[in-house]
């Protein structure tokens, strides 16, 4: 849908372009020199000068509309290197859309999640700024889970708890947040915090993989080698992937030494 938003609104464009040039030549050659005095008189004889003219903010125009199309071909194409496994690929082609058209949130967002892929977490925190100019508030919860993921990696406990907390506040339903505010807690420690917020996951979507192994590890970190042993045992109960399945045994061997 954005793509055909994008092909629609740059076809009124050239469109628009190629009328408002063809107007302004077909008015310059109707000017002619008459022995009256007037306007058009000094205007018909400068006529090579207003082609020129006519030409160069044609040329400007097309120029602009040039880097909006090669813009929008680096995004799209720094989309499909991130669906296809190529995180470089997709930071180039993003770098370039950003480059070309710095105004464009999205060409943003696109770079921020390349820089992501790439593990380059302090230029998506140090790039925060600068989205937040665009937007002219702060980011939105995807691209603010994002920054706290990148804090936490960076060791930025209590900024990245902050985060986690406002997006919490405002939508209790987005779970990302809890399952990070609960490694940023076991992190620092606040075991019982931890494992209420991988609770409060685990009571919505008992089958969230990472909500599991986070709780069980908090629990194991604390002491409780039972009780971690006892939530991966539970998870019997649900329908977890195979792949899941392999994890949680392999954890019930790791917490079983």
């Amino acid at each position: 849908m954005e793509q055909v938003r994008f092909i629609f609104w740059e076809l009124l464009k050239i469109l628009g372009l190629a009328f408002a040039s063809l107007l302004a030549v077909k008015g310059v050659s109707s000017l002619k020199a008459t022995g009256v005095k007037s306007l058009a008189c000094p205007l018909a004889r400068a006529k090579p000068w207003l082609y020129a003219v006519i030409l160069a903010l044609a040329g400007f125009g097309a120029w602009n509309l040039g880097y909006d199309i090669a813009a929008e071909v680096y995004y799209w194409a720094s989309l499909s290197d991130g669906q296809n496994s190529r995180p470089a690929k997709a930071y180039l082609n993003a770098l370039q859309a950003v480059v070309l058209r710095p105004r464009i949130l999205r060409y943003w967002q696109a770079l921020e999640s390349a820089k992501f892929g790439l593990g380059q977490w302090a230029s998506v925190v140090d790039d925060r700024p600068a989205m937040q100019r665009l937007t002219g508030k702060d980011l939105d919860e995807v691209d603010l889970y994002r920054v706290a993921v990148c804090l936490f990696f960076l060791g930025r406990y209590d900024e990245a708890l902050r985060i986690t907390n406002g997006l919490i506040s405002q939508n209790h339903f987005y779970l990302l947040p809890f399952i990070l505010q609960g490694h940023i807690l076991t992190a620092q420690r606040s075991f019982a915090e931890a494992e209420q917020a991988f609770h409060s996951v685990l009571n919505v979507l008992p089958t969230d993989q990472a909500a599991v192994e986070g709780l069980a590890h908090a629990y194991f970190l604390e002491g409780n080698r039972q009780q971690a042993l006892k939530i991966l045992d539970d998870t019997s109960k649900f329908a977890f992937s195979i792949e899941a399945q392999k994890r949680f045994e392999a954890l019930k061997g790791l917490y079983g030494e």
